[in-house]
């Protein structure tokens, strides 16, 4: 791990600080949102917009990139980024904030697809475990450490967006200073919609339903948040839960899965997520409580999505991995478009609670559909299976592709 952080340590901190950035966006758009009097459905729409862009921008970054180079596009997504977060306080409108959301999406999207051909270019085959698995670290470190800057300043004034657009500005500078070149880059294929549902239509079924759930909870807690009447403080407690508690249960969950029929995992992690969720909803709890759950769910849908790409890519050709998990990748982006929509629908319907009771279905959809898939073919032993690999919702095609690799060779993340 030394030989990592000391090749890679230019690009995993800028990386950090574009996920501080990042982490911080979010939040404090769904509390601005309410302060500037946006409604629920409105800010929905507002947050569904990252998820289109980003998906957008997975499709269209790798032309870029072809044509251009990767400093070229680094430096002009960054850019773009920089000047977007300055401007959604310049211009508190929910359309103006939508195609700002477009925009941004699409652009962090092709910063994690150009770092992360670096972080593959400056990794051997020994060390590209450890590389991807320090890389996933520092993501959600990043995202946390976004969420407690939340409280350096009022956010119906100006300078909690100038902290992220300043952070993401200086992010250029470790990674464009590396003496590293620019990689070459290697376009992932993917597998046909009908060859990736006859391999695992859970793998399918479950990524689509994991989108849903992941654009709700990392777009819309915030907003839930507000309308809740938490503080601020709160409210960033709640969402660094979350993603504290995908930090930790992913390398647990991970070596389980190794040993054991995936689906029955799948079914039980989701069963987890389920349970806390309608906890949530039907009980109304205490803030600590609530914060526990956070980090239930949080811990609980961040290694499903790992587990569906591990367990489709048990039933697919060595040679297929990579391109049955970026239609994967592409499944999950489709679902995260419709995430926040039918969540800010559901407040709007049954109130608040509708923002865990989104959640809760989804997860009980997964572990349904696990179930009765069970019940359609038999479990392969697990010594046939291939490894698990430790992965982030936010990670693009070529680092799950790497990832996989890694855990294939025996280097795995976890």
């Amino acid at each position: 791990m030394l030989t990592v952080l000391r090749n890679s340590w230019p690009l995993l901190l800028g990386v950090m600080l574009f996920m501080v950035g990042n982490g911080m966006q979010g939040t404090l758009l769904g509390i601005r949102g309410g302060i500037e009097g946006i409604g629920t459905y409105e800010m929905s729409v507002v947050m569904s917009a990252y998820f289109a862009g980003f998906l957008f921008g997975s499709q269209i970054t790798p032309v870029m990139i072809r044509r251009v180079g990767h400093v070229r596009v680094f430096a002009a997504l960054g850019s773009l980024i920089s000047a977007v977060l300055i401007l959604y306080a310049a211009v508190p409108n929910w359309v103006a904030w939508s195609a700002m959301r477009v925009l941004i999406g699409f652009s962090f999207s092709g910063v994690y697809i150009t770092a992360e051909s670096w972080l593959n270019a400056s990794s051997t085959n020994d060390t590209r475990g450890q590389a991807l698995s320090a890389y996933m670290i520092v993501q959600m470190i990043g995202i946390i450490a976004g969420q407690m800057l939340m409280n350096a300043a009022d956010p119906a004034g100006y300078l909690l967006f100038v902290i992220p657009s300043v952070l993401v500005s200086v992010a250029f500078t470790p990674i464009l200073l590396s003496v590293a070149p620019a990689p070459a880059f290697a376009e992932v294929r993917r597998l046909s919609f009908r060859k990736l549902f006859t391999a695992s239509p859970l793998g399918v079924v479950g990524m689509f339903l994991m989108g849903g759930t992941f654009s709700a909870l990392f777009g819309m807690a915030a907003v839930w948040g507000t309308r809740a009447g938490l503080s601020v403080p709160q409210i960033s407690t709640f969402v660094a839960a979350i993603y504290f508690g995908g930090l930790v249960a992913q390398y647990p969950i991970g070596w389980i899965s190794d040993r054991m029929d995936r689906r029955l995992l799948i079914l039980i992690v989701a069963a987890v997520g389920a349970v806390s969720m309608f906890a949530a909803f039907a009980l109304a709890p205490a803030f600590w409580l609530l914060t526990v759950l956070g980090a239930v769910i949080g811990g609980v849908a961040n290694p499903l999505y790992a587990l569906l790409v591990a367990y489709t890519n048990d039933y697919v050709d060595s040679s297929d991995m990579a391109a049955a998990s970026g239609g994967l990748l592409f499944v999950n982006g489709v679902g995260a478009m419709t995430g926040p929509i039918v969540t800010g629908w559901l407040m709007e319907t049954v109130g608040n609670g509708g923002f865990f009771l989104y959640v809760a279905l989804l997860m009980t959809g997964v572990m349904g559909y696990a179930g009765w898939r069970m019940t359609r073919r038999p479990a392969l032993d697990p010594a046939d299976t291939g490894a698990y690999a430790v992965l982030s919702p936010g990670a693009t095609t070529l680092a799950v592709a790497d990832a996989l690799e890694a855990a294939q060779e025996g280097t795995p993340s976890h």
